[in-house]
């Protein structure tokens, strides 16, 4: 394959792609997503989105931004998340509350 293929199949990919797609697309996020389905060749755009939740999940996650976050606003982190009980809890200062076991996710 070629350079001018290449233009070629991303611009095909771009005008392809709906303007009602589930989430709105801006020109850069269209151009990005295109290229990125020329070069990969998912067999949906849905497969690159999964990808890329799951790629931001775990950077997030990595660089501690997802604990950052979730003390802010919720005064936890991700481990608390996950297990279920505060490190306070943990240390047997608080119990827990019985439906925390619903929502565990492991990772």
């Amino acid at each position: 394959m070629s350079l001018p293929e290449l233009t070629e199949d991303v611009e095909s990919v771009y005008a392809d792609l709906a303007d009602d797609q589930p989430i709105a697309l801006d020109r850069q996020s269209k151009t990005e997503l295109a290229l990125l389905v020329a070069a990969l060749g998912p067999e949906s755009t849905d497969e690159l989105v999964r990808r890329a939740i799951h790629l931001l999940f775990q950077s997030t996650v990595d660089t501690g931004g997802l604990d950052f976050g979730l003390r802010r606003e919720y005064d936890v982190t991700y481990d608390e998340y996950l297990s279920g009980m505060t490190y306070e809890e943990m240390n047997g200062g608080v119990t827990a509350s019985p439906d925390d076991e619903a929502r565990r996710y492991q990772f």
